[in-house]
């Protein structure tokens, strides 16, 4: 992998294929390893981009809080150090509130927008503090923690499950710590995107979501599509909260209306 100095840590990234500029961004708590079988499939059509969040993979991270509109920044700066201007920004669950994130702040760089098994919605104050705790425990009891609770809810793929454990528990507590309260501390996008919507949105948006969801459930892209009813809605059935590893063709067949 290749590292720059972005925003105070240096951000890892590879990349590969050629064609449109494709920033996939991993979600919590992973890396860019999780986009491994989709990547291959996309090369052909897009420059694909593939960054470890900041603290996450070979990512440094900082100490202090951040938002998902800094995690968004770091992206930016990539694309800034790769000379490009624009490109399509696709994310995985936590990866959509940065690619929403990215979105907001630099509307004008965005030639296509992927959510793959995220959300638009803010977090309830229930899951707000759910969050907290889960910081507060990764601190005082480590990761695996984070390892055991959510192995099991990404998929129900035992070679799936056998990869994100692994990942997440290679995964350092500051990263993981900061990433928890940023997506609890997030903004609600559904307003921001219905405004997109009346304002003649003018890229296309891609909704990729397994009906066996149980961490975002299928309903929070139809939300979305309610909103911005412009958006192509791929629903997989059977797959888990781990399309791109479950469903690595669908996944990639969904990805490729960005070049629409």
């Amino acid at each position: 992998m290749k590292t720059i100095s972005v925003n105070g840590i240096n951000l890892a990234y590879t990349r590969r294929g050629q064609g449109i500029p494709l920033v996939l961004i991993h979600g919590f708590p992973l890396d860019h390893t999780s986009w491994d079988e989709v990547a291959p499939i996309l090369e052909n059509k897009f420059d694909v981009i593939l960054p470890d969040l900041r603290g996450f993979g070979q990512s440094t991270t900082i100490e202090s809080p951040y938002s998902m509109a800094d995690m968004a920044d770091d992206i930016a700066r990539l694309l800034d150090d790769l000379g490009i201007e624009k490109a399509a920004i696709a994310g995985h669950s936590m990866g959509g509130y940065v690619a929403l994130a990215f979105l907001k702040k630099y509307p004008q760089r965005v030639i296509g927008l992927g959510l793959i098994s995220s959300q638009a919605a803010a977090d309830t104050p229930e899951r707000k503090d759910g969050r907290y705790k889960t910081a507060s425990d990764v601190a005082e009891n480590g990761v695996g923690v984070v390892v055991e609770a959510m192995t099991p809810k990404l998929s129900a793929d035992m070679r799936v499950q056998e990869f994100v454990r692994a990942v997440i528990g290679s995964q350092n507590k500051p990263a993981v710590i900061g990433a928890l309260k940023a997506m609890a501390e997030r903004e609600e996008m559904l307003p921001y995107l219905s405004a997109l919507q009346n304002n003649h949105l003018d890229f296309p948006v891609t909704l990729i979501h397994g009906d066996a969801d149980v961490l975002i459930p299928l309903d929070r892209s139809k939300e979305i599509i309610s909103v911005l009813p412009s958006a192509k809605l791929f629903e997989l059935s059977g797959a888990g909260h781990m399309p791109m590893m479950e469903f690595a063709q669908a996944t990639a067949d969904g990805l490729m209306f960005l070049a629409s």
